[in-house]
């Protein structure tokens, strides 16, 4: 129940909120309003309780104004910034596998009975491969961001993923009737052709499903959606039977991970093990192939996943590729380059970036300021993890996707995603005249 303090201190909130252009800019007014700022935080929880049940920890939400951080108001900017330096405390897996266990209780909890798919997105299902080894909710809050009905979602978890993660994510397959784990798992390591063929045993489940899906989408943990679904599926048609992904000529340094056969060692880090490069050349691809270069994440037409499934060039290229540097990086980018695939890029057409390809959204840190402007969360290996300031580049860029979020980096932002998705949906699904819950 909210107290009598802490629906003062939301007054005193929104009073500092209307007031702050009347302040003067003098050293007292500048830090009243921090003072103000930082108790406003450490009340900013909402007053829903912070368990269900006896050991049921929920998503944390924050009392903050995501209309006014879109709009970049500096007093709400400013309290998101006061948030993530706080000791945020992160969800543990076990809860969601808690959770998860009464799939009545989930399901109302998540809101996944009161979704439902217009006939638009009913005539157009769209499939996801999701690749994903860590923090269950932060899948569950990606797969509740894109969940509709008529969709269907395969999860690969890397088999060396804690019992707790894994038992979240069976959870997850347990409750939602058309999310399913895949039925063939890796030990999955970075850069190497596990994580291709992670991607490979969901698209070889997905075809093999009774959802006649006419898309596929493959994303990862750490990734979050920018357009709704009812938005992804007219993006979607207006491909018209096309690909999108990043398919681009190497660079000569680029070039250095196909031309050498790479082993996998142990690595005394994070990874475990990595692909290291060895002084063997290797064989030319096989059937003349030009090797484009590109990255991990793609959205192909089930009529190239078709082709490719049963192309035996596809297969001896696959199987030219198990000694590469990160072969997930090449194989997808050559595939759509290859002549006669449905949705072909021709080999003569420009390099296609991953600026130019919607599916991705990246920062990295040594193109900030140039291409696109500074990251206000973190950096991990050049990659920005995004902060709330940066909502509204996000939204009004123009991708489908983004990569990275964290919500222990910036745990506001992915709110705001999450409120504004919602919105939008309901707004396309209230017109609707045909609107089909699950």
């Amino acid at each position: 129940m909210p107290t009598l303090f802490s629906d003062r201190m939301t007054m005193r909130c929104l009073s500092l909120r209307l007031r702050r252009k009347q302040f003067l800019p003098s050293l007292l007014s500048l830090l009243t309003i921090s003072i103000l700022l930082l108790v406003c935080v450490k009340h900013s929880y909402i007053t829903e309780p912070s368990h269900i049940g006896t050991d049921m920890q929920i998503i944390p939400k924050y009392n903050i104004d995501c209309s006014a951080i879109y709009d970049m108001d500096p007093v709400e900017v400013g309290k998101s910034l006061l948030i993530k330096k706080k000791d945020v405390v992160e969800i543990k897996d076990e809860s969601l596998a808690y959770l998860t266990s009464n799939c009545t209780l989930f399901r109302k909890y998540r809101g996944y009975d009161n979704v439902c798919a217009t006939e638009e997105e009913q005539d157009f299902p769209i499939a996801y491969s999701l690749v994903v080894h860590k923090s269950a909710w932060m899948v569950e809050r990606l797969i509740n961001a894109l969940y509709s009905p008529s969709n269907i979602y395969c999860i690969h978890y890397d088999q060396k993923s804690s019992a707790q993660f894994i038992s979240a994510m069976e959870g997850l397959a347990q409750c939602l009737p058309n999310v399913f784990i895949t039925s063939k798992k890796e030990s999955v390591y970075y850069a190497s052709i596990s994580r291709l063929k992670a991607d490979l045993n969901c698209l070889s489940d997905l075809l093999g499903s009774e959802v006649k899906w006419k898309y596929v989408i493959n994303l990862c943990g750490q990734d979050f959606p920018l357009k709704s679904n009812v938005e992804l599926v007219s993006e979607l048609k207006q491909l018209n039977g096309r690909n999108m992904l990043e398919t681009s000529r190497p660079t000569p340094a680029k070039k250095q991970r196909f031309t050498f056969h790479y082993e996998l060692k142990d690595a005394s880090f994070e990874y475990q093990k990595l692909p290291v490069k060895t002084e063997y050349v290797k064989s030319p691809p096989p059937h003349n192939i030009e090797v484009f270069s590109g990255n991990a994440y793609f959205v192909l037409s089930r009529k190239f996943i078709e082709h490719m499934n049963a192309s035996g060039v596809v297969k001896d290229f696959l199987s030219w590729s198990e000694d590469t540097y990160s072969p997930d990086e090449h194989f997808w980018a050559t595939l759509v380059r290859l002549p006669g695939v449905p949705g072909e890029v021709a080999r003569s057409k420009p390099d296609i970036t991953d600026l130019m390809s919607k599916t991705r959204l990246v920062k990295w840190q040594y193109l900030e300021e140039q291409l696109y402007p500074p990251c206000t969360g973190t950096h991990v290996r050049s990659v920005c993890i995004f902060g709330a300031a940066e909502m509204r580049w996000l939204l009004n860029y123009g991708h489908w996707f983004a990569n990275k979020f964290d919500p222990k980096v910036d745990p506001v932002l992915i709110q705001c995603l999450e409120e504004k998705l919602k919105e939008k949906q309901k707004l396309f699904q209230s017109v609707s005249l045909t609107c089909r819950k699950g």
